[in-house]
């Protein structure tokens, strides 16, 4: 399938974004996909990953935009957090819909605070069908420590190779101690509370809140060798407000990946899982030229 990329500018609170789509030659779908970009990132990705995923999905079908956020990348304004972005993603499927007049649906797909980014958005806008939501950024002071608890330091220990340093004299004992203990510390604190967190909850709770506003169906891909997936799926496991998200717990789980998925076969994993579950939203029927 002929698949055409167009690079475009597009307003947002007077700022200037620079937006990308690639499609196939007739797009035969109404469901596109929007990439909403983690932080400090572009509409590249690490190691061209959204580049070479949207370059996919348009070769199956389906229309893709990536762009960069008020402060990124190539785009004019102040740079803001992911928390700060409802704009800057109302703006992108704004042009999305209007540069490719077929696509009336679309699938926010978020990697790390992208997809936390999402989470947020998704309630508010009717064209949002669904989120794919891989390694969802959830982090609390609390949270963190209790991830590295359980992950780092237990794992640490049951190493061979860490006893053998420790016996030869290559581990500082009283610098591990002070991060061991300070790592309980925070992990057993209310650390991950804010300082609004009476009135609207911590992040993950935020995030779950805003998946149940939303009540759309979506999707989670999680590395295996990735602290922050570690950590979502502790937040998830603890129940709370992601009790009754089901989705959240039973996600797509790539096999010896890192956080970015850096090598090709990890990356191709991924386009696979997005384009399989982006099928099975269904496909539109309108036949437009990019």
């Amino acid at each position: 399938m002929t698949v055409r990329e167009a690079a475009f500018l597009f307003e947002c609170e007077g700022d200037e974004l620079v937006g990308i789509i690639a499609a196939p030659e007739e797009i035969s779908s109404d469901l596109g996909i929007l990439v909403v970009v983690g932080g400090p990132q572009y509409r590249v990705g690490s190691h061209r990953q959204f580049v070479l995923m949207a370059r996919r999905l348009a070769a199956n079908g389906f229309a893709c935009m990536r762009f960069d956020y008020r402060g990124m990348g190539d785009a004019t304004g102040e740079q803001r957090d992911f928390e700060h972005v409802e704009q800057d993603i109302r703006a992108a499927i704004d042009a999305f819909c209007a540069r490719a007049p077929a696509v009336k649906r679309v699938v926010l797909w978020g990697l790390c605070d992208g997809a936390s980014a999402a989470c947020f958005y998704a309630a508010g806008d009717t064209r949002v069908a669904g989120m794919v939501l891989l390694n969802p950024w959830v982090k609390t002071a609390a949270g963190e420590a209790k991830t590295y608890l359980k992950h780092y330091y237990l794992q640490r220990v049951l190493e061979p190779a860490f006893w053998k340093k420790l016996m030869g004299g290559g581990v500082s004992i009283g610098k591990s101690l002070r991060g061991l203990f300070s790592a309980v510390e925070v992990a057993s604190s209310k650390a991950g509370v804010t300082s609004d967190g009476a009135a609207k909850g911590d992040l993950p709770q935020r995030m779950a809140a805003g998946l149940v506003r939303a009540g759309k169906p979506f999707c989670v891909v999680l590395s295996e060798r990735d602290y922050v997936a570690r950590e979502f799926e502790s937040v998830v496991g603890a129940g709370g407000a992601w009790k009754g998200l089901t989705a959240a717990t039973s996600p797509t789980r790539i096999a010896k990946s890192d956080h970015t998925f850096s090598t090709a076969e990890w990356r191709a994993l991924v386009e696979d899982c997005t384009k399989a579950w982006v099928s099975g939203l269904g496909r539109g029927q309108p036949k437009e030229k990019l």
